[in-house]
């Protein structure tokens, strides 16, 4: 007997759960790509993206998972032989500098590990033994989907004034965008790169390329960028089609528009605010099963930790053990540990994640959180007491205000 039958709960950190309005949304027939409703929505499409961005610049979407994006930005400002700077909180950092080096850019990297976030000491040494200004851009990830670190992209942007050095700031916001507090105009980011299939609640298929006034005058100066990547006649076209380099991508941006409705309906702050709240939660059960048991955080001290993905540790075999537990018994995916391998082993065996992003609420996070617990008590693997009551406690005080 399976206790999973029933209605399944992927709690990986993305893509995330989908809500049911986005898919009902989507679930249409073909519309006209040349005129009529789908063409006439786009304007207020890409205003409200910006709003979520918190931007009042340009963006460009693309037919692309975060990959693209990365690619798509970096193609628009980077020349092959320019350098960049690349400080690194984990797998996605060092993806973002291998996506340079194909591009033919010499990526700097500063490895902070998968524990400590940004030091900006380091970063603005580095910076500032660039007497020649020759780092085009600095390439942060502001969360990092693997290890669950949040950097401080505003402190990057303070580094660079105070040096009056001309890099770009360029941030991945693939996996807190919609979760985590992010001001692009507020924080200085040149160009900021985004997905749909995370805190936008959208399936996989949507890559964002927003960026300013320094990045658009950088666009300008490069001697080509390939017809696909170039972001001019996606802000500024002139027939609909050229917003996506061809056809458009009918179905998902019917399903960006109501769950782009959905986000300002709540709010930004209200958004924040919950995901602020539910991590928490999570993070007063982790606190629990780990006095009592070898379970412990990634990242140590909560204000790193982003509100979107946590990951934790309770040493290899366990963390895979537990997560094939509650998928087969439980109806419930967690995330691998994705990059955060002690053995070389690419699951990161030691490690399991959650997602905690976009279309969540107090139910399922508690009843995941549940489930969990059920698998630490039917795999025997020692844990503390009292977690449960510890987010539902959490919860509590934060509906209160």
């Amino acid at each position: 007997m399976s206790l999973a039958n029933g209605q399944h709960y992927l709690a990986i950190p993305g893509p995330s759960v989908m809500p049911e309005a986005v898919l009902r949304a989507m679930h249409r027939t073909a519309p006209n790509i040349y005129e009529g409703e789908l063409v006439d929505m786009m304007g207020g499409l890409v205003a409200d993206l910006k709003r979520v961005a918190r931007t009042r610049h340009e963006v460009a979407i693309y037919i692309s998972n975060g990959h693209g994006a990365w690619e798509a930005a970096l193609s628009n400002v980077i020349a092959p032989g320019d350098q960049v700077l690349v400080p690194a909180t984990g797998r996605f950092g060092h993806g973002w500098a291998d996506m340079a080096v194909g591009l033919g850019a010499q990526p700097q990297i500063i490895d902070f590990g998968r524990q400590t976030p940004f030091e900006l000491t380091r970063i603005e040494d580095a910076l500032r033994a660039d007497q020649g200004h020759k780092i085009k851009a600095v390439l942060a990830t502001h969360v990092d989907t693997s290890s669950g670190l949040r950097n401080d992209i505003a402190g990057l942007r303070a580094v660079l004034d105070d040096l009056h050095h001309p890099a770009l700031l360029m941030a991945d916001c693939i996996a807190s965008l919609g979760c985590d507090i992010f001001e692009m105009d507020a924080w200085g980011v040149d160009v900021m790169v985004a997905a749909s299939q995370k805190g936008l609640m959208v399936p996989p298929g949507l890559g964002f390329v927003f960026f300013g006034d320094r990045a658009a005058e950088a666009r300008g100066k490069m001697e080509r960028v390939s017809r696909y990547w170039d972001w001019r006649p996606r802000t500024a076209p002139e027939i609909f089609y050229q917003y996506f380099g061809g056809t458009p991508p009918t179905h998902h941006l019917y399903g960006l528009r109501t769950a782009l409705d959905m986000i300002h309906e709540e709010g930004m702050e209200q958004i924040w605010l919950r995901h602020a709240t539910l991590a928490r939660a999570i993070w007063a059960a982790g606190d629990a099963w780990g006095q009592g048991g070898p379970m412990s955080f990634n990242i140590a001290d909560p204000a790193h930790r982003s509100h979107a993905v946590t990951s934790l540790r309770l040493g290899a075999p366990l963390g895979t053990q537990l997560r094939e537990w509650v998928q087969n018994e439980a109806g419930m995916t967690l995330g691998i540990g994705l990059g955060m391998s002690e053995d070389g082993d690419p699951n990161g065996d030691g490690f399991f994640r959650i997602g905690h992003m976009g279309h969540v609420n107090a139910q399922m996070v508690m009843g995941m959180l549940g489930c969990i617990q059920a698998g630490l008590i039917a795999l025997d693997i020692p844990h503390g007491t009292g977690a449960l009551e510890a987010a539902a406690a959490v919860m509590a005080n934060g509906a209160r205000g």
